[in-house]
């Protein structure tokens, strides 16, 4: 089969595509043929310097599939061959979704939203799983609470500030002028140009902060907690700050999780999720796709197309 693989760790120029051997689906698993594959940051950090991922004998990359299963190995009762799913496998171990064909356990995959194509499909799982595990799971955002959703056009805060609208909160969002009706055609209340307003001169008494960028953004973002708010943050546990009193701040790695790709297909077919796909590339042009991405200025997604 066809795969993009890491050559050696470095720039884009890296990514390659390869003819190697087509996996086969073990106890509890599922071969599925990728129709499109989503990029994301994670798997550019990750071909620079191979990160903290578990890599197996081949390099391969990527973790968002959308695609139809092909085949299912012993034990398998939840899905069978012909079923579209859509999932982000194995995450934080190596998947290799830049491929024609990805072998995942079967509950790391759901029933693709039959309204999405499998490039819409293929934008939402590890974003999509993301912002739900930040906002329901660890912040439990509830109906009427304020909510801040920093980069709120990017891959994680488009999608964020839909699931929080979803539950019922007022959501603010950071974003530069040019995406600002964007931002507010997905859900958001108010939006601040982050570029020409520091967001806490502007916002106050937040019940929570979802966080994808780090560093001073998160310290900053404890001035504008209200008592008892949630800071969730996302690059990466340095970038946790010490919480003041009576706020709290954590940081969330997304997991495998397909009840939560259920609830998210169900948000999508209720008409209150949709997947913002800025660009769709060749799966031999991946290189391409990491360029794109690492300039930082991607409205929502860039998927691969595999089929």
């Amino acid at each position: 089969m066809r795969a993009v693989v890491v050559e050696q760790w470095g720039g884009p120029e890296n990514l390659v595509e390869r003819e190697v051997e087509r996996p086969e689906p073990g106890l509890g698993e599922v071969l599925v043929r990728v129709h499109a594959a989503g990029v994301n940051p994670v798997d550019w950090k990750t071909r620079v310097s191979g990160g903290l991922i578990e890599w197996g004998a081949v390099p391969a990359v990527g973790w968002d599939v959308s695609g139809t299963v092909e085949a299912v190995g012993p034990g398998v009762g939840i899905l069978r061959p012909g079923d579209e799913v859509f999932g982000m496998p194995l995450f934080p171990r190596q998947a290799g979704a830049y491929a024609e064909y990805v072998v995942a356990p079967a509950r790391h995959l759901a029933p693709k939203p039959a309204s999405l194509t499998h490039v819409e499909a293929a934008a939402l799982p590890l974003a999509a799983l993301t912002a739900w595990q930040a906002l329901v799971d660890a912040a439990d955002v509830r109906p009427g609470e304020r909510v801040l959703v920093h980069a709120a056009a990017g891959g994680v805060g488009h999608l964020a500030v839909q699931i929080a609208k979803a539950r019922g909160a007022y959501v603010i969002g950071t974003a530069s002028a040019g995406k600002h009706d964007l931002v507010r055609e997905l859900g958001a209340d108010e939006v601040v140009d982050y570029r020409e307003t520091p967001f806490e001169d502007v916002v106050s008494e937040v019940d929570v902060v979802l966080d994808g960028i780090g560093g001073e953004t998160a310290e900053r973002s404890l001035k504008v907690l209200r008592d008892g708010g949630r800071l969730i943050t996302l690059p990466g546990p340095d970038d946790v700050p010490a919480a003041r009193d009576g706020v709290r701040a954590s940081w969330v790695l997304v997991e495998p999780d397909h009840l939560g790709l259920r609830e998210i297909a169900a948000l999508v077919e209720r008409g209150l999720l949709r997947p913002v796909v800025e660009a769709v590339v060749p799966l031999a042009e991946a290189a391409k796709a990491h360029t794109l991405g690492e300039q930082g200025r991607t409205t929502g997604k860039i998927v691969l197309s595999v089929v």
